[in-house]
């Protein structure tokens, strides 16, 4: 019965409707948001809350329709065709690396830390062209992320190769935690960094392989290993699906593919939250783990999934969700969701921001 109601929401009359519904919700959250912003001081100037990430929500609409914040000028000024205000961005985006490798105070994590940074210069290698970015610095930034996750490993002789901490706990998803930095450290293509990727990256997704509940879903911390609670982008399955997914990818083996899975089933299951609508911990950021794994496996079903989340998020409002800190940003609010509505009307294409490439 579920694959005769995917066929037929699949023909091209529904695909058209569908289209025409995610565009009006899209225009409709477009006038929101630019009213709210009128109210903001504009003085947070990051990706995930503050005004850099306004800026990739409109480099994405400009594709889709028609460190974070240097890697984005970069960007914006290549499509404009500035190329001082482009070379200016990425020389000061290079120019952080020592600071970032040397620097044993900051953390390693992907909002707040060195996996951020290397993120950003992947970001802008892969939208603007890999010469722009030396790939050796690529590689030292993510030997610096290797050496910082064994050091602490061995400190507190750990199960798992590679162990990362952020504000003295040990997280393990996708914002804050362990599966965000192998997921990103698998990017890194240097064949220098190959070796690293199979002696220290693969046993680290294999022993965070053995973390996964029997729902499907994932520990939030090495502290709440038996606490299965938390459907978040954040914490939870639909972060750690990514690192699965790259891990299939990467190294060939059927039993990444099958976690992958398994996290997707709980997400359907229960991923449709009361949290809120963003992309970091809500419905939005949930339905890109189907869009992933639509993506790697072409199964409507994944599609079908991932629309009936965006359905949820159409009516942005009426379900008595909570109110984010941030409400117009990319990753607390409304930005993020009409990113991910974006992304519906190119489900091929479809990228978490600031996370996936």
């Amino acid at each position: 019965m579920f694959i005769v109601v995917i066929n037929y929401w699949h023909t091209s009359k529904l695909k058209s409707e569908r289209k025409e519904n995610v565009q009006r919700a899209i225009n409709k959250l477009l006038e929101k948001l630019y009213r709210g912003l009128e109210s903001e001081d504009g003085s947070n100037y990051t990706v995930y809350t503050g005004t850099a990430g306004i800026a990739l929500l409109h480099i994405h609409l400009h594709r889709r329709l028609e460190s974070g914040p240097l890697a984005i000028g970069a960007v914006i000024n290549h499509l404009l065709k500035h190329e001082d205000d482009r070379k200016s961005c990425l020389d000061r985006l290079a120019g952080l690396h020592d600071t970032v490798c040397t620097d044993r105070a900051l953390p390693d994590e992907a909002l707040n830390g060195r996996v951020g940074y290397l993120y950003s210069l992947l970001y802008a290698q892969h939208h603007i062209g890999e010469e722009v970015v030396d790939n050796a610095l690529i590689s030292k930034v993510a030997s610096s992320i290797i050496d910082s996750g064994r050091r602490l490993s061995q400190q507190e002789q750990c199960h798992c190769p590679l162990m990362y901490e952020w504000h003295e706990k040990k997280y393990l998803g996708a914002a804050h935690g362990i599966a965000g930095i192998l997921f990103l450290l698998m990017q890194v293509k240097d064949p220098s960094f190959n070796e690293s990727l199979h002696t220290l990256v693969r046993p680290s997704v294999d022993w965070m392989l053995s973390l996964q509940f029997p729902s499907g879903n994932c520990p939030s911390s090495i502290g709440s290993l038996s606490s299965d609670k938390l459907i978040h982008w954040c914490h939870g399955a639909p972060g750690w699906i990514y690192m699965f997914i790259k891990a299939y990818q990467l190294f060939s083996d059927e039993k990444y593919l099958e976690a992958a899975k398994r996290c997707s089933a709980v997400i359907w299951e229960r991923g449709i939250l009361k949290k809120g609508y963003g992309i970091c911990h809500g419905t939005a950021g949930n339905g890109y783990a189907f869009l992933a794994l639509y993506r790697l496996t072409n199964d409507q079903k994944y599609l079908y999934q991932a629309y009936k989340f965006g359905e949820w998020c159409i009516n942005y409002g009426k379900h008595g969700c909570r109110s984010a800190d941030t409400p117009y940003s990319l990753f607390e609010g409304m930005a993020g969701t009409i990113y991910f509505l974006t992304d519906l009307l190119d489900p091929s294409n479809a990228r978490f921001p600031a996370f996936e490439l």
